[in-house]
């Protein structure tokens, strides 16, 4: 097959040319022109986006909903637990379900039962919790296996087993091992014993789909996990596979088989079932009942007698009936748009080849391949690989780019993408080469499941996934790949590459050594060009109209002056040369000259932020208009003044009004903070300008955010790291000589002669720092430890990881990548830029003030050297 060049105007190769060499059987879906209409019709919401994460959470069409909508504006649901009409309906209509659910996976109630879940985790916990183990005098008792390559929440039941003393067993999949004679399996035991084995039917990590056949091999004996006497069980996790493949239960008959539907229709959201083999039903164990699980008990006597149904006996409480209702749509939705779960099937698997042929082609010009790819299979059957491509990112020297930075980077294309573990950490060490000790050395060093530290000496914690619905199209896959040329340029400097060297003669490929770096990249939750710095509204003698603080507000848009004594200055020593407040989250600098701070930095910097009709946080990468709100601090007058074009500029009281509604459960990452609602005239102004409800908020003065991470030598007090509605820091200080390094690569003409100019000052606006110095060296702030500005004192926090809200032009609220790109090419791959602050010590109960040209002196850090 022919190979892809790395050149972004080079065309990909045509999908029906690679049906034509790879495997013409294959169908596409159910058209491409119905496919076009169906995205257009029930997925215009997609205008724009490359959405690749469906193994997460696939999308819902339109008309899914507007079903159900119509279907509850025109019948009445009643609790399914009594007997008026309503009720009678609402059972009815839930016990139809379960037919038809039955019938999707090619079984009937004669064989199966279905009870309702929170979701396949909780599915999952149903099983541990009421299996029939058992632990025997002198035998070994029960056992739990299950297959490394499982979902957290399979290896999560050792827990509840290990509190019954029952062994878990985990089992690599070249392990399991055909048995030739039933009697080999040990000697005979006067005790019945039930062991349970549970394996998925497709990775959620690499998509590699495991034989279905293992099910009755288990159960017969014909093949076993572990060498043991007693009887075999399995449990079949069925929640990655049935989302885009069809499961037959009347062929492969496992006993227990746990679903989410939102893995199928995308909506609804938090329902599942667990589907038990009815001549396994009457094994289970069951202790807790709750409401509709009883036929009758007795509250002052250990009296109680459970259902007879299987499914009213294991559903305690009453169940999520309307989101059972919305399961009858999603199923004829589904079969309506797409013909059935075997069109999926093919669909879906067609797209993977076809992007992961592509992407195993793509090499740099040295013939080191831009990505590594995780599998087990190679992409030739959808019976053996779901749509799932699991990889990391490499650039030429063959070393991997952390994907926490390729997550940025895709966000740039629009690209929506998963990365990390994938709550399989079994998959992913084994793929990854992570020994036991490594993941915990990567624990002790600060990384925990879900968060952005992609790499720690060198070696990664996680990859990328990209996974397919029946929704995506070839133009999702192209624009993937494109997406991951464009990156590859930028990993080897924009130099141009060869055609992949696969089956190509003459080619020759480079091996490299790795280069580790012995540091962790991306650590923080966010970065903080998304707002997080300073605020400080718990300020002694903070009132607006304090004497000593109405000097600061004509200096509000005052020209930069040189302050007294400029004169005898130490030429080699930085100096402030501007200084940027954000009163309100997100949105446009105001500039002073100079300023009062207090204990959370400086005075009603990020005091506000605007939120969302659900109450969360705006930022510029979800809305970048929000650059184009103006807001002014008015110290004299008391009010924050805030315009916007075409807008009558409107005021905002600085102190809090008794009449303010408070709110109780606003985030900011992932803190809880004590808020106020700034009232109806400015949520309706903000309404007006973004075109959809929202509100200003602000932090209440008498509630404190303390800082929770340790940085640098000392860990921070609880009256020093005070923080306003900032993501890490007080203050983030910024360098205009590291400010000129970049913009010395960016204004470089790329091969094609063409040149985009970037202004200084406008760079300066896109890293909205609070401090901005004069100094003498590019990125010399990164070596300092402590720094002192006037009579202040600051202790350096660490550096700030950029994400992509630094490609937001802060005039216009328009994007490029360029900014992003070129910084961390420069930086190699940690876009880091900047430094936080945080007050070193604060105890005056006089107003302080940051004054522009005031000398900063720093204080370096501590270089250790080796000794023999």
């Amino acid at each position: 097959m022919a190979g892809l060049t790395a050149d972004p105007e080079a065309k990909l190769l045509s999908f029906q040319r690679f049906r034509a060499l790879s495997n013409p059987c294959l169908a596409y879906g159910y058209g491409s022109r119905s496919l076009s209409k169906l995205r257009e019709s029930e997925f215009g919401r997609l205008a724009g986006t490359v959405y690749l994460d469906h193994a997460g959470a696939t999308l819902f069409p339109q008309s899914q909903l507007t079903s159900f909508t119509k279907d509850l504006m025109e019948n009445v649901y009643g609790n399914p637990h009594s007997q008026n009409t309503t009720s009678k309906l609402t059972y009815d209509t839930v016990e139809q379900v379960r037919y038809r659910i039955l019938a999707h996976f090619h079984t009937t109630l004669d064989d199966y039962s279905v009870i309702f879940t929170s979701g396949s985790t909780a599915a999952l916990k149903l099983v541990a919790e009421t299996f029939p183990w058992v632990s025997c005098q002198g035998s070994s008792g029960s056992q739990f296996c299950y297959l490394t390559d499982n979902h957290t929440s399979v290896v999560g039941m050792r827990k509840v087993l290990a509190a019954r003393s029952i062994p878990s067993t985990p089992v690599r999949p070249e392990d399991l091992r055909v048995v030739e004679q039933r009697d080999e399996m040990g000697g005979h035991s006067s005790c019945e014993l039930s062991h349970l084995f549970c394996y998925p039917a497709q990775s959620n990590f690499s998509g590699t789909k495991y034989p279905l056949s293992w099910i009755e091999d288990i159960k017969s004996g014909r093949m076993s996990p572990v060498n043991l006497p007693g009887k075999w069980f399995v449990l079949l996790d069925a929640a990655s596979y049935v989302s885009t493949s069809p499961l037959d239960l009347s062929t492969h008959q496992a006993d227990f088989v746990p679903i989410s539907f939102y893995k199928i229709f995308g909506f609804p959201t938090g329902l599942g079932a667990l589907l038990v083999n009815n001549r396994v039903a009457p094994l289970l164990k069951k202790g807790y009942f709750g409401g509709g699980t009883a036929a009758a008990y007795l509250a002052g006597t250990d009296f109680y007698v459970p259902r007879s149904s299987v499914a009213e006996r294991f559903e305690d409480g009453t169940i999520s009936f309307l989101d059972v209702v919305a399961l009858k749509h999603g199923f004829d939705v589904l079969e309506h748009l797409t013909g059935g779960m075997e069109n999926i099937k093919q669909h879906t698997f067609t797209l993977a080849q076809y992007t992961y042929a592509m992407l195993s082609s793509i090499r740099y010009r040295n013939g080191a391949p831009v990505v590594r790819i995780y599998s087990d299979s190679e992409f030739s059957s959808p019976d053996v690989q779901g749509p799932i491509i699991n990889f990391n990112v490499l650039d030429d020297k063959g070393c991997i780019i952390g994907y926490s930075q390729v997550d940025k980077m895709a966000s740039l294309y629009n690209i929506h993408l998963r990365t990390g573990c994938f709550c399989n950490t079994g998959a992913c060490q084994r793929h990854l080469g992570l020994s036991d000790n490594l993941i915990k050395e990567h624990f002790e060093a600060g990384h925990v499941c879900g968060d952005h530290i992609d790499l720690i000496d060198g070696q990664p914690t996680g990859s990328v996934r990209i996974s397919f619905g029946y929704m995506s199209t070839i133009e999702d896959a192209e624009a993937f790949l494109k997406f991951i040329i464009a990156i590859s340029l930028h990993s080897s400097g924009g130099q141009p590459v060869s055609k992949a060297t696969t089956g190509e003669p003459g080619a020759k490929a480079t091996e490299h050594k790795a280069q580790n770096e012995p540091t962790i990249t991306n650590s923080h939750c966010h970065s903080p060009e998304e707002d997080g710095h300073t605020d400080a509204r718990i300020w002694n003698n903070s009132h607006p109209l304090h004497p000593t603080l109405r000097e600061a507000s004509s200096a509000r848009q005052a020209p930069v002056q040189e302050p007294a004594g400029a004169l005898n200055r130490d030429p080699e020593l930085p100096v402030v040369t501007k200084i940027c407040l954000y009163p309100i989250k997100s949105c446009a600098a105001c500039e002073v000259t100079n300023w009062p701070i207090g204990k959370q930095g400086l005075l009603y910097d990020r005091s506000w932020m605007i939120v969302n009709h659900n109450g969360v946080c705006m930022n510029q990468k979800q809305e970048p208009r929000l650059c184009l709100i103006q807001p002014f601090i008015d110290l004299q007058e008391g009010s924050m003044v805030i315009k916007a074009e075409g807008m009558e500029p409107i005021e905002v009281p600085l102190e809090e009004d008794s009449g303010w509604a408070q709110i109780y459960q606003s985030k900011v990452c992932a803190d809880r903070v004590n808020t106020y609602d700034c009232g109806e005239e400015i949520s309706k102004w903000l309404s007006k300008f973004f075109g959809r409800p929202c509100h200003l908020i602000r932090q209440s003065s008498n509630f404190q955010r303390n800082a929770k991470k340790k940085h640098g030598k000392d860990q921070l007090s609880s009256t020093t790291a005070s923080l306003s509605l900032v993501n890490e820091a007080q203050y983030l200080l910024i360098n205009t000589s590291s400010i000129m390094e970049l913009q010395k690569q960016l204004n470089t003409s790329d091969e094609n002669g063409k040149k985009e100019e970037f202004p200084m000052k406008d760079l300066i606006s896109r890293f909205r720092a609070n401090i901005i110095l004069n100094g003498t060296r590019a990125f010399e702030e990164e070596g300092w430890e402590e720094v002192s500005i006037g009579s202040l004192r600051f202790q350096v926090v660490g550096p700030c990881h950029r994400c992509q809200m630094i490609c937001i032009d802060q005039k216009t609220g328009q994007r490029s990548q360029d900014v992003f790109q070129k910084l961390s090419e420069s930086r190699e791959r940690k876009a880091n830029f900047g430094v936080y602050l945080m007050h070193k010590s604060f105890e005056s109960s006089a107003p302080c003030f940051l004054s522009v040209g005031s000398q900063v002196l720093p204080v370096a850090k501590e270089v250790v050297e080796c000794q023999d």
